[in-house]
C-alpha cells in the first residue's frame, strides 16, 4: 500500500535518479530496523548442491556493484544475485539510457554494464553481514573484442570464485556489441569448456565447488535453444537462467520510448521468456536446473515460469512497478505449493 503511493512521486523522476534515491531509502530504513525479516515458512530447496529458503531471487543488474546486498536481503529473498561485473571498470553507455513504459509495465535499458569493476565489487562482497545464497554475474568489458572475451570472464570467475555462492555467465545483454555472438554454437562450445576446465581447478585450489550458470537470451530460434542445451550438458554446466532482455517491441510498439534502443523488460517480456524456459526444459529433461526471469509481475506470472520448467525464478522489473511487498507475496504462493505437492506426495 505504503509502496503504491510512493510510486506516482518516484515515477516523477529520472529512472536513474529514482533507482538511486530508492537504495539510499532502502538503505536507511534497513539501519533503523524498519525492514523485520520475516521468514516466509516454505520447504527449502537443494538445487546445485545449494540451500535455497524459497524459490524468489533477485535477478541480476538492479545492485551491479553488490552494494546493498544486506538491504535487499531484509526483503525475503531466496537468493541474491550481484552484477554483471567486469574485470575493469567502465561508465556503461551514455545517459539516458533508461526509460520506463509505465502503459505496458515495462521496462527498455541500455545501461552497458556500468560498474566499478570485480575488485570493488568484492570489496563491498567482504562487507555483507548476509549469509544466503549469492550469486555473482559477469561479463566482459565492452572494448575487449569478443574473440577475447574468454579472458575477460576468466579474470572475473577467478577473482570471484571463493566469493560466490555461484558464478552467472552472462553472454546475453544486447547492450555490449556481439556479447549474443557468444550464444553460437563454435563460440560457445570454446568458451564453457575453457571456463569447466577453469572451474575444476579453481574447486581444488579453494576446496569449494561453485557452480556456474549460463544467461541466455530470449530471441533464440528453437534450433539455437536446442544446441545451448547440448553444450549445457555436455560441459556440465550447473545451471541455466533463462532469460535477459528483449530486443523486441512486441506489444509496445506504439508507446513512448519504444524505439530507444536497448533490452526491453517487464510484461512483454513475460511469454517470450515462458517459450524459452519451456523449450529449455524439454531439451534438458532435467539434466540441469532453469531458473527463469523475465516479466514476473506477479504471483501468477511467478507460477507460470514455475510450470513451464523453472526450478527457481528472479525478478527485476515486477519490483519497479508492484515495490518490495512483492517478493513476499510471491514467495508466501510458491512455497504453498509446494507444500501441497508435498503432502500429496505423501498420501501416495
Amino acid at each position: 500500500m505504503l509502496y503504491s503511493l510512493l510510486r506516482p512521486l518516484v515515477f516523477a523522476l529520472e529512472p536513474e535518479t529514482a533507482h538511486r534515491i530508492a537504495f539510499n531509502a532502502m538503505e536507511t530504513a534497513n539501519r533503523l530496523g524498519f525492514y523485520h525479516a520475516h521468514s516466509v515458512p516454505c520447504q527449502s530447496r537443494s538445487i546445485m548442491g545449494l540451500t535455497f529458503p524459497n524459490p524468489v531471487g533477485l535477478a541480476a543488474g538492479l545492485d551491479k556493484n553488490g552494494e546493498h546486498i544486506d538491504a535487499l536481503a531484509a526483503l525475503g529473498f531466496g537468493f541474491i544475485e550481484i552484477g554483471t561485473v567486469t574485470p575493469r571498470p567502465q561508465p556503461g553507455n551514455p545517459r539516458p539510457r533508461l526509460f520506463r513504459i509505465p502503459q505496458a509495465s515495462a521496462i527498455i535499458n541500455r545501461m552497458g554494464f556500468n560498474n566499478n569493476g570485480i575488485e570493488r565489487l568484492i570489496a563491498n562482497v567482504k562487507t555483507m553481514s548476509y549469509k544466503g545464497v549469492l550469486g555473482i554475474n559477469i561479463g566482459k568489458n565492452f572494448d575487449t573484442p569478443v574473440e577475447k572475451a574468454v579472458d575477460d570472464y576468466l579474470t572475473c570467475l577467478r577473482k570471484a570464485y571463493r566469493y560466490a555462492s555461484y558464478i552467472t555467465v552472462n553472454i546475453s545483454s544486447p547492450n555490449t556489441p556481439n556479447l549474443r555472438q557468444l550464444q553460437q554454437a563454435t563460440e560457445l562450445d570454446s568458451l564453457l569448456a575453457t571456463l569447466k576446465l577453469n572451474q575444476q581447478r579453481l574447486a581444488d585450489e579453494h576446496g569449494k565447488y561453485t557452480p556456474l550458470v549460463v544467461k541466455i537470451a530470449p530471441d533464440l530460434e528453437l534450433p539455437e535453444i536446442d544446441s545451448i542445451a547440448a553444450l549445457l550438458m555436455k560441459h556440465r554446466i550447473d545451471g541455466v537462467i533463462a532469460t535477459n532482455t528483449t530486443l523486441s517491441r512486441a506489444g509496445v510498439e506504439t508507446l513512448p520510448h519504444a524505439r530507444e534502443a536497448g533490452g526491453l523488460s517487464g510484461t512483454p517480456l513475460a511469454k517470450r521468456a515462458t517459450s524459452v524456459i519451456a523449450r529449455l526444459h524439454h531439451a534438458l529433461q532435467g539434466a540441469l536446473p532453469i531458473i527463469g526471469v523475465g516479466g514476473i509481475m506477479d504471483t501468477a506470472g511467478a507460477t507460470e515460469k514455475i510450470e513451464a520448467g523453472a526450478s527457481l525464478i528472479q525478478i527485476y522489473s515486477g519490483l519497479v512497478y508492484r515495490g518490495p511487498h512483492l517478493v513476499r507475496e510471491i514467495a508466501q504462493v510458491l512455497c504453498k505449493a509446494d507444500g501441497r505437492r508435498a503432502d500429496v506426495a505423501g498420501v501416495a
